[in-house]
């Protein structure tokens, strides 16, 4: 997936394009790490680039979940679990992103209501309903402000950064103002 989102034809195609962007790049902050780096706490917080992408995934499924009429549970921690690995993490919000696309292509107007859930302490009271729409966006801004944490995560572990691992990860040619990141022995990447 380059950079940029394309071209969009309409606002379902750009809503859930945006949000395929923002889970990518998300994603992307875990290329070429070791299960325990991406289990790994490099900051003063208790976010790992496995967690957050863990996190994000049941967010995601929950906010679905909540279009479709189901009460969301409080979402999965921010860890990964004894035994999981990256791979089943990513595997995972893979699915979740199927189910997304799913469940969006089955609604006719993404103007259509979707009511809020009483007593969920962090859901206004004043609020009826949000629309389809507004749920798309809540998770788009979600997964976007988790991929800047990643971003974070993923620097202070080995350096790299987002545009070299994109243009690893996508095969891009090193130009004079860019160099893919490349995997050195020593568990500390390159973004130069």
């Amino acid at each position: 997936m380059p950079g940029l989102v394309g071209p969009v034809a309409d606002e379902r195609e750009a809503l859930l394009g945006y949000l395929a962007q923002q889970r990518y790049v998300l994603c992307l902050a875990a290329y070429g790490l070791t299960d325990e780096q991406a289990r790994a706490t490099p900051t003063v917080s208790a976010l790992s680039i496995g967690g957050l992408i863990k996190h994000v995934a049941a967010t995601e499924r929950g906010w679905l979940g909540t279009v479709l009429g189901h009460v969301p549970d409080g979402g999965a921690d921010f860890g990964m679990a004894p035994g999981e690995t990256l791979a089943d993490v990513i595997t995972e919000y893979e699915l979740v992103a199927t189910e997304t696309e799913e469940i969006v292509a089955g609604i006719d107007d993404l103007g259509r209501p979707v009511p809020v859930p009483k007593d969920v302490p962090w859901f206004p009271d004043d609020v009826g309903a949000w629309s389809v729409r507004w749920v798309l966006l809540r998770v788009i801004e979600e997964t976007a402000r988790h991929a800047g944490h990643a971003d974070i995560l993923r620097e202070s572990i080995d350096g790299a950064t987002a545009f070299p691992l994109m243009a690893a990860a996508e095969g891009w040619p090193e130009t004079p103002f860019l160099k893919p990141w490349r995997y050195r022995s020593n568990n500390v990447g390159s973004s130069t």
